[in-house]
């Protein structure tokens, strides 16, 4: 029988700020399972957009980050575990979840309806209202936790659930079928590089942005088209050529965006990189006819329609990089200047 120990090794985010604020920790009580709920064995612990932008406050619209600072809005309560692409093993299960759990290798849905035993009334973000995956243990409510059956290795594993579960959302928000025209910003990202694979997994003619360095490597990933992101849209392009935006950038591109789609087009976005603020002309809205759809919370059959996806082989993991858990500044540091294709993994624990 497994034993769980009483303490554990994991980063603990102490406040707002930069890398100095992640303080890695050998003597972090485990967290013990309640209702409802699993505790993980931690593997492998991805990194992501999202860990980054609550670290530096990003999220906070009031400039107060001690009021709205977390993904939710609400603010963020120190010292806070952060991580949110988890794969992990189940070591022990809380009342009312079968032991029948116990040993299944399993990935976590990072948007969260159930925590701490209740159903909440506007969701959470694993790692962000609550502790995360950057520490050997985390509990977690156990509807939100997938057992999956691959071959793939616990690193390739975690580069799947926040970055693939996002952009699948986009997707069945923007409801994309077999013959659309996809054009996809940020196309060499964790999300971008999943949204090429999973919009060619339903059939779509996929249209990358990214930088021409990266050309090949999308273009092997199952992009149809790339074209380099400082390029002139409508020009390369066309207007109303386009029937589905899959946007990460927003920025200076975007009113470019709306001009290529076709009457009638959809527009789903989940990130801001490029600039968070930007123009939009009204009319070019409501005389397309065109469908706006900011995505974050998770419709419920899309983590699971990721799983599938990696049982049936359909998707694959990209990983830049993996690191040590104690290397999470360099592994972000990294991440952050955005010269690789696909995701960056922090080992957390030995199997």
């Amino acid at each position: 029988m497994f034993t769980i120990p009483k303490t554990m090794k994991g980063i603990q985010l102490i406040g707002h700020g930069g890398p100095e604020m992640l303080q890695y920790s050998n003597d972090i009580p485990v967290p013990k399972p309640e209702v409802n709920e699993v505790l993980i064995r931690v593997s492998a612990a991805g990194v992501n957009n999202t860990d980054i932008n609550t670290r530096i406050a990003w999220y906070s619209k009031s400039g107060s980050c001690n009021s709205d600072a977390s993904w939710s809005g609400s603010a963020l309560v120190f010292p806070r575990i952060q991580g949110a692409d988890v794969c992990g093993t189940i070591v022990d299960v809380g009342a009312n979840v079968s032991k029948e759990r116990l040993g299944e290798r399993v990935l976590i849905e990072p948007c969260l309806s159930e925590a701490n035993g209740q159903q909440l009334d506007s969701p959470w973000y694993y790692g962000s209202e609550c502790d995360g995956g950057f520490a050997e243990y985390t509990v977690v409510a156990a509807k939100h936790v997938y057992a999956v059956n691959s071959s793939l290795s616990d690193t390739e594993l975690a580069s799947f659930p926040c970055s693939y579960s996002t952009a699948e959302n986009m997707l069945t928000r923007a409801s994309v079928v077999a013959r659309n025209r996809v054009l996809i910003s940020g196309a060499s990202g964790g999300v971008g590089s999943a949204a090429i694979q999973l919009a060619k997994a339903r059939g779509a003619y996929v249209i990358a942005i990214t930088s021409p360095i990266k050309n090949q490597q999308l273009l092997e990933l199952g992009a149809d088209q790339v074209i380099p992101r400082d390029a002139d849209l409508l020009e390369v392009l066309g207007e109303n050529s386009i029937d589905v935006v899959i946007d990460l950038v927003a920025g200076k591109q975007w009113t470019q965006l709306l001009h290529v789609l076709k009457p009638h087009g959809r527009y789903a976005v989940s990130g801001a990189i490029g600039a968070a603020l930007v123009e939009l002309d009204v009319r070019t809205l409501y005389l397309k006819d065109l469908s706006f759809f900011g995505c974050t919370v998770l419709s419920p059959e899309v983590f699971k329609n990721v799983v599938n996806c990696i049982e049936q082989g359909k998707i694959k993991p990209i990983v830049a990089q993996v690191f040590p858990l104690e290397e999470i500044n360099t592994a972000q540091d990294l991440f952050l200047k955005k010269k690789h294709v696909g995701n960056i993994v922090l080992n957390v624990s030995e199997q």
